[in-house]
């Protein structure tokens, strides 16, 4: 039964402790088992309140400064909530469900000890929902084709529009992730050619500069015609074809990520704990954010402006705002393992050996 839900096999065990048992196997865990808590000897209250401030913004030593926790510890906090972060952006939006005619993907970079990395993201236009990002010590194409990859597995259809910049590396490597097998009369031989998914839009925006400042803009359409683009465009909000929602995502994450803004002291050292932060930070967005311009318009005569939603409310990915302390108590299902593998093995991971045929009796 590991990693299936839904088979009443998990009975409590101690009510005081907080401990679980198994039916299927016998063992016992605690309730902070899979989450960021599990064996932390401080209070989960602190350490909510502590991982709320690093997804928005405090910079370490502050936190260091006014909890006097250990530097170690709140960074080792950090690491583990964005961590869980991952695992429940892979479970909940990675799932092919969010439903959009909009994508915006772009890139930045981000200043570390030792150099710069480039940190690509990706957003659905209509609800405001994070798809994810990826971070590469080179902006070229293996960078764009993972984010190109991951937002597949986030969308229920391949007929979206793309609205990116004039990095050439997002045409090619989008081209390359959005195509399916070719439809085919049946009975017919050999491998489908792959074609790129039917109502997939392309649009790119190319910005000229002079002395570090933009002096001419165009939008081209690389993949369907203008006119329909424009349509797909003025549907979503908009009227040319644009990047200004995932470049407001950028500043968000600027601002929410102490070590990428921009002229900080509080320089990223190792990739691991960037993505760990990119991953809390996009997925608190995600949960537990009310966004306002996603509020539902109410009366002018009522008291106050609407139901708060946040990017996974609107994209219809959960019923309500999360708050970060549901968020790292979610738990995640272990991913199944492959029996296959442990065939002919036995507990202890030993070959068993074949069982011994009939003596053969030797002539002398």
């Amino acid at each position: 039964m590991h990693g299936q839900l839904g088979q009443n096999n998990i009975k409590v065990h101690s009510r005081t402790e907080r401990r679980f048992r198994c039916t299927a196997c016998g063992h016992t865990f605690a309730a902070t088992k899979g989450t960021p808590y599990y064996r932390l000897h401080t209070a989960e209250t602190i350490v909510t309140v502590v991982v709320t401030l690093l997804a928005h913004g405090c910079p370490l030593p502050a936190i260091v400064a006014a909890f006097g926790l250990d530097e170690r510890t709140v960074a080792t906090w950090g690491q583990r909530a964005g961590e869980h972060c991952t695992q429940v952006h892979a479970a909940v939006v990675e799932q092919g469900q969010v439903a959009t005619q909009h994508v915006q993907a772009d890139e930045l970079w981000v200043k570390k000890q030792g150099g710069k990395v480039w940190m690509a993201l990706a957003l659905a236009v209509e609800s405001r929902l994070w798809l994810g990002g990826e971070i590469s010590a080179r902006r070229d194409g293996e960078l764009i084709r993972t984010l190109a990859q991951r937002v597949r597995r986030c969308l229920a259809h391949l007929g979206i529009l793309l609205c990116v910049d004039g990095f050439a590396s997002y045409v090619t490597q989008f081209r390359q992730v959005f195509r399916v097998p070719e439809s085919r009369p049946a009975g017919s031989r050999g491998r489908p050619r792959l074609v790129l998914a039917p109502g997939f839009l392309l649009g790119v925006v190319v910005k000229s500069y002079q002395k570090h400042r933009v002096a001419a803009v165009s939008q081209q359409p690389r993949e369907g015609s203008l006119a329909e683009i424009v349509t797909r465009i003025q549907a979503t909000g908009g009227t040319m074809i644009h990047t200004a929602y995932v470049e407001r995502l950028n500043a968000t994450f600027r601002s929410r990520l102490a070590g990428l803004a921009r002229r900080g002291r509080c320089l990223l050292r190792r990739e691991q704990r960037l993505r760990a932060g990119m991953f809390l930070v996009g997925t608190v967005y995600n949960f537990c954010t009310d966004h306002r311009s996603l509020r539902e318009v109410r009366p002018s005569s009522a008291s106050h402006q609407g139901r708060p939603q946040s990017p996974a409310l609107a994209a219809g990915l959960t019923d309500h705002v999360w708050t970060v302390s549901e968020l790292l108590h979610y738990l995640v299902a272990p991913a199944r393992p492959n029996l296959d593998r442990f065939r002919g093995q036995n507990r202890k991971g030993a070959i068993t050996p074949p069982r011994a045929g009939p003596r053969q009796q030797v002539t002398v």
